[in-house]
């Protein structure tokens, strides 16, 4: 259930460890996603919770959630401003060279027929800037943490397939999936606050990083 992975919850937003598969928003195919169980994520509140940003589908971690418009206005604010702290973790298809970095390659939008959206790096692009650092390698993977400045579309993901030339392991777009699950973690997130602490979590290291070889150092 996703009542037993919330992070954090006050009267303004719950941070929930969002688990790999599960969308935020209800697929067109008609499976279940985040809105299935914002009932339940309630907690007695009358309003229902409502998502402040998005992760990919195969992306666990660290979601929020706002318990009231008011809070939602100001927590998108903060996204917008870049003043969200995001911590990001993958094993990544390769090693890459260096230890820690910046990635500063701008995105665009591309679709075709054959192979749907994608986003690539492009001049033309919006900015897109992410930090990142080697955290531990193995067997010709990489455990690497992204701290990203930007918030675009697929970041993380082209960035490292194009920026560090070591895809996401599983990634099914920019990488090999070969069946199997997406590493990539949104392992922390902290959203500041005018008049109170800051919404900050944690999300525990998942279990497929465990089964990868890449759990907790």
């Amino acid at each position: 259930m996703l009542t037993d992975r919330v992070l954090f919850i006050d009267a303004e937003a719950i941070l929930l460890d969002k688990p790999a598969g599960l969308p935020v928003d209800a697929p067109r195919d008609g499976s279940l996603s985040i809105e299935n169980h914002l009932q339940a994520l309630a907690f007695g509140f009358q309003r229902w919770p409502m998502p402040v940003h998005r992760l990919d589908r195969d992306t666990s971690g660290c979601l929020l959630l706002a318990r009231n418009p008011r809070a939602h206005k100001r927590f998108a604010q903060a996204f917008e401003a870049g003043a969200v702290e995001k911590r990001y973790r993958a094993v990544l298809d390769g090693v890459p060279e260096g230890t820690a970095g910046v990635i500063d390659l701008a995105l665009a939008k591309v679709s075709s027929a054959e192979r749907g959206w994608r986003m690539v790096a492009s001049a033309k692009g919006k900015a897109a800037r992410t930090h990142w650092r080697l955290l531990r390698a193995s067997g010709g993977r990489a455990l690497v943490e992204f701290v990203p400045e930007t918030g675009r579309t697929h970041q993380i993901r082209v960035h490292a397939a194009e920026g560090l030339g070591c895809p996401v392991a599983g990634d099914p777009v920019y990488g090999r999936a070969n069946g199997a699950p997406m590493l990539l973690h949104a392992a922390a997130l902290s959203v500041p606050r005018a008049r109170k602490g800051p919404v900050s979590a944690v999300a525990p290291t998942p279990e497929r990083f465990i089964a990868a070889g890449f759990g907790d150092d």
